[in-house]
């Protein structure tokens, strides 16, 4: 690993020569190196500016390879192009030699003697790590094995990129509307889990404990008396692999069926889960001799919680409903961009973006076409997903694709219907009104905590003749209007919760004789009156938000 001043320069040098000296010069690198190292033009004009982007990656190594293909996963935030090109990347790194890995297997198992067998051959390679045929024990494992000194490179490269991020921050309002520094980081941890084979072990267990009870998938079993951080053992899957479609046609395999089960296996995962492969392209998967589907690689993962479930819901029902200004409110709720968003074209492009869907019902969604039209009005206001929301669109988008690569007339709307359906009622059910008003209570109890010690403060704040603050008489009468507004909206709030608690109370109750006889009505009562003290909170909630 060279010095970090010779590493700078070949990161000027690249980008340069690539015809990127305009971002050279915002990050400050064209003043340190002398400005002939540096060509102000770039070469092969044959090649497209994304190709450009993909081939600076490819020279630049392992940590910049691994960033592209986490921006290939980002579509919210580069173009169409930018992401087909950096799907490309390759690595352009020779296998590890033999007396490397077993230099590495001895560091970290004590012995290359604990496999029966070994082969010197690796079935893969990468820049990051290798992977080789082994027998443990009887048993046919594969082993991963991390490049030596890839850990110390990627951290001096990381280093490095949140260093540039800061010097652009400073110098380029682009970095900093994009929070770009931000951005490093977020791809900086994502990176770091990568590199960590525990981890992934970690991933690959909790995906088969979520699917033990489908016999028809097949996580491999991690063997961890032989698993460390820098090397991963675990259970070889053999089979067809998915996109090997002449091989599934001549082995009688319903090709039509595996694209639904496939993908209907990936929607578990988001769906009942909340945990799901971010990486689905199809040489991750195979079909076993049995039928049975057989998934790989858990290096890279998302995860999804109920508040994200509950706006992607929320999502679904304003594009089938057509309700621009809800549309508009989930699509804020998603973004984490500190830029300011223009709520007005905001919900004009979310109005356009219901009409071309508009007569589609949950079931037949173009899902592809919808997410990446989502994807370009947020690219278009500047609005940044969560990463692992970013994750899941480009992970349904390949779903898609292998689908459709299995059988041409797939619609995976039609698969995932069921689980979206779910979605919304959960939204919408009893027990998700009660969870969100028991929030509004909290809130309300913690509120009513806090006032003393606030007001207390800002009394004395105004003791030591602090900032002074002048209301109009019609202000005031504004602010006292409001705050009753705000009183009897809480007061409603905890009325409703505890007619909701009271109702499931006596639902969940089991009785005879009158007690039987009164729980239906009763529990209608209840549910009724928080159904008009529901209506009351969002009447006066949209009263609110008109003024």
């Amino acid at each position: 690993m060279g010095s970090r001043a010779e590493r700078y320069r070949e990161i000027a040098e690249v980008f340069s020569v690539h015809g990127f000296g305009f971002v050279v010069s915002a990050l400050g690198l064209s003043g340190r190196f002398p400005f002939h190292r540096i060509p102000r033009h770039a070469s092969g004009q044959a090649y497209s500016r994304p190709e450009h982007v993909r081939m600076a990656l490819e020279e630049l190594g392992p940590t910049f390879v691994k960033i592209g293909q986490i921006l290939s996963t980002r579509p919210d935030l580069m173009p169409p192009p930018y992401v087909r090109e950096l799907s490309r990347l390759q690595d352009q790194v020779g296998p590890i030699p033999g007396a490397d890995v077993m230099a590495v297997l001895t560091e970290e198992l004590g012995s290359t003697a604990v496999f029966d067998t070994l082969e010197r051959q690796p079935l893969a390679s990468a820049s990051i790590g290798q992977a080789h045929a082994a027998t443990l024990d009887g048993v046919e494992v594969v082993v991963k094995v991390l490049r030596p000194g890839v850990v110390e490179t990627v951290n001096q490269d990381l280093d490095i990129l949140e260093n540039l991020a800061q010097q652009a921050a400073r110098r380029w309002d682009f970095a900093r509307d994009h929070d770009v520094l931000g951005l490093v980081r977020e791809f900086a941890e994502t990176l770091h889990h990568e590199l960590d084979y525990l981890r992934e072990g970690r991933n690959a267990e909790l995906f088969a404990q979520n699917f033990a009870d489908d016999p028809a998938v097949h996580i491999p079993v991690v063997h961890w008396e032989t698993t460390s951080s820098r090397v991963l053992t675990l259970e070889r899957i053999r089979g067809i692999k998915i996109y090997d479609v002449d091989a599934l046609t001549a082995a009688g395999i319903d090709r039509s069926e595996l694209a639904e089960r496939a993908t209907g296996v990936l929607c578990r995962m988001v769906f009942e889960h909340g945990v799901f492969h971010a990486d689905p392209h199809p040489g991750n998967f195979f079909v076993e001799e049995d039928g049975t589907l057989g998934i790989i690689d858990f290096g890279m993962v998302g995860t999804i919680d109920d508040e994200l479930k509950e706006t992607l819901g929320d999502i679904l029902v304003a594009i089938v409903r057509g309700d621009t200004s809800r549309a508009a409110s989930a699509l804020l709720r998603l973004n984490q961009s500190p830029e300011k968003v223009n709520r007005a074209a905001l919900k004009e492009d979310a109005g356009a973006l219901i009409e071309r869907f508009s007569g589609h019902s949950i079931s037949d969604l173009p899902v592809s076409a919808l997410i990446n039209d989502i994807l370009r009005m947020l690219r278009r206001h500047r609005l940044h997903l969560p990463n692992d929301l970013a994750m899941l669109f480009k992970m349904l988008v390949m779903a898609e694709g292998l689908g459709r690569r299995l059988d041409p007339d797939f619609q995976l709307a039609g698969v995932l219907a069921p689980f979206t359906r779910r979605l919304v009622l959960q939204r919408y059910s009893i027990d998700a009104l009660r969870r969100r008003l028991g929030d509004v209570v909290d809130d309300v109890r913690q509120a009513g905590e806090d006032a003393p010690r606030l007001l207390q403060s800002l009394v004395d704040l105004v003791e030591r003749g602090g900032p002074q603050l002048t209301l109009a008489p019609e202000e005031l009468e504004h602010q006292r209007t409001h705050s009753q507004l705000a009183g009897n909206r809480i007061v409603a709030g905890l009325l409703a919760a505890s007619f909701i608690h009271v109702a499931g109370g006596i639902v969940a109750t089991s009785g005879t004789g009158r007690t039987a006889a009164l729980r239906g009505p009763v529990a209608a009562a209840s549910a009724g009156a928080a159904g008009l003290l529901g209506g009351y909170l969002a009447f006066s909630g949209r009263r609110r938000r008109r003024r």
